[in-house]
C-alpha cells in the first residue's frame, strides 16, 4: 500500500533568514516558478525600471538579436542565445611584433649584406614595407655592407638636412638569418664612422620563426607538407632536409637550431651544413643517409642578398637534391626585424 502526496505542489525549501529578523516569525513562502516541460531553461523576461516590456535580461536594449516577446533571440525555439563575436583588444601589447612608437623613436636601419642590385633592392623594399606595417610611424632606412652604391657607411656618416652631423641615435638590424662572418668587419667599420650614436642588434636567427619560414619555403617548392606533421606515420616528398647556412662555425650552429625545430615540425631528419664548404655538405648527406633518408631537399637558411645564387645551385648539384627558395621577404623575416627593433628600444644604451 503506497502513500501519495495529495498536495498540488511540493513544499519549497525554507528561505534563509536575513540577519536581524526575529527567529519566531516564519519566513514568507515565495517559491521559484516551476519550468514547464519542453521549454528552454531560461529565466523569464524581466520588466521594470530600465527594462522595456518583453526585453530579456540577457540582452540589453538595442541588441541586434533582441525581439519583442522573446522572439528571434533563441528563447522561442530552445536555442542558446548567440555569443557576440570576439573583439581583438587594441593596444601596445597586442602582439610582440606590433609596436606603438613615440614620435621621437630612433630610425630603424637595415644592414643588408652584399652589394646593391635590383634583386636585392626588391627584397629589401618588400621587407621594409612589411616592417612599416608592424612599426607604424617608424623611419626605416637601408644600407649595403659592400660596394659604394647606397652603402651603410656612407648613409651613417652623411650629415643631416641642415648640414650638421646627425645626433639622433639609430637602431641597426642586420638583415641576416644568422651569424655572417664576412659582414662583421664592414658593419663594425660603418658603425665606427657613424656621425650619430648607434645600437646594433643581433641577427634575426636562431629563432623559431626562422624554422617556420624554412617550412613554408619547402612547402611552396612541393618538398614538404604545408601543415605541421603530427604522429609518426607520414608521407613527404623529401625525407631528409639539409639546412644550408652561411660559412663559419657560428652560422652552422645557428642553422643547427633551425634544423632541430624544422625536424620537429616535419617529423623527418634535418641537419645543418655550411655553404661553400664541401666537407660540411658531404657530412650532412652522410648523416641523413645513415638515418634512412633517400630523398634529400635543401632549405637555404639565408635571406638572399648575402650570398651568390650560383653557390646554392652548386650545392644542390653536389648533393643531388632539390632546393627551396631563400627566405627573402617571408613575413617571418619582417616580424623578426620588428621584434629586434622593439627589443632595442627598451635598451638603456639608447638613452645616452
Amino acid at each position: 500500500m503506497g502513500v501519495d502526496d495529495a498536495s498540488d505542489a511540493p513544499e519549497p525549501l525554507p528561505r534563509r533568514r536575513p540577519a536581524g529578523e526575529p527567529p519566531g516569525e516564519p519566513p514568507p513562502q515565495n517559491p521559484l516558478p516551476r519550468r514547464t516541460p519542453g521549454t528552454p531553461n531560461f529565466l523569464p523576461p524581466r520588466t521594470g525600471a530600465g527594462v522595456p516590456p518583453g526585453q530579456s535580461v540577457f540582452q540589453p536594449a538595442g541588441h541586434p538579436g533582441s525581439r519583442p516577446n522573446g522572439q528571434g533571440n533563441g528563447q522561442g525555439n530552445g536555442q542558446l542565445p548567440r555569443r557576440p563575436p570576439a573583439v581583438r583588444p587594441a593596444g601596445r601589447h597586442r602582439s610582440p611584433h606590433r609596436l606603438t612608437l613615440p614620435p621621437d623613436a630612433p630610425p630603424l636601419v637595415l644592414a643588408v649584406a652584399g652589394v646593391a642590385c635590383p634583386a636585392s633592392d626588391d627584397i629589401v623594399a618588400e621587407i621594409a614595407g612589411a616592417v612599416g606595417d608592424s612599426c607604424p610611424g617608424a623611419t626605416i632606412r637601408a644600407g649595403y655592407l659592400e660596394g659604394s652604391v647606397r652603402s651603410l657607411a656612407e648613409m651613417l656618416a652623411a650629415p643631416g638636412p641642415d648640414g650638421l652631423p646627425l645626433t639622433q641615435p639609430c637602431v641597426i638590424v642586420p638583415l641576416l638569418a644568422g651569424p655572417h662572418p664576412r659582414s662583421d668587419t664592414p658593419l663594425a667599420s660603418a658603425v665606427a664612422a657613424a656621425a650619430a650614436p648607434t645600437l646594433v642588434t643581433a641577427p634575426l636567427g636562431p629563432h623559431p620563426l626562422i624554422a617556420e619560414a624554412l617550412h613554408a619555403r619547402l612547402a611552396e617548392a612541393g618538398l614538404a607538407r604545408a601543415s605541421r606533421t603530427r604522429g609518426l606515420s607520414i608521407t613527404s616528398p623529401a625525407n631528409g632536409i639539409i639546412v644550408l647556412a652561411d660559412r663559419g662555425d657560428e652560422a652552422t650552429q645557428a642553422a643547427g637550431v633551425a634544423a632541430v625545430l624544422l625536424s620537429s615540425r616535419l617529423a623527418v631528419p634535418a641537419v645543418p651544413a655550411s655553404l661553400g664548404e664541401t666537407a660540411s655538405l658531404h657530412a650532412a648527406i652522410a648523416r641523413l643517409q645513415a638515418a634512412g633518408a633517400s630523398r634529400l631537399a635543401i632549405a637555404p637558411c639565408v635571406i638572399g642578398p648575402e650570398n651568390d645564387p650560383g653557390e646554392l645551385e652548386a650545392a644542390c648539384a653536389a648533393a643531388g637534391a632539390q632546393r627551396a627558395q631563400a627566405l627573402a621577404a617571408h613575413p617571418a623575416v619582417s616580424r623578426l626585424v620588428a621584434m629586434r627593433y622593439g627589443a632595442a628600444l627598451a635598451d638603456r644604451r639608447l638613452a645616452g
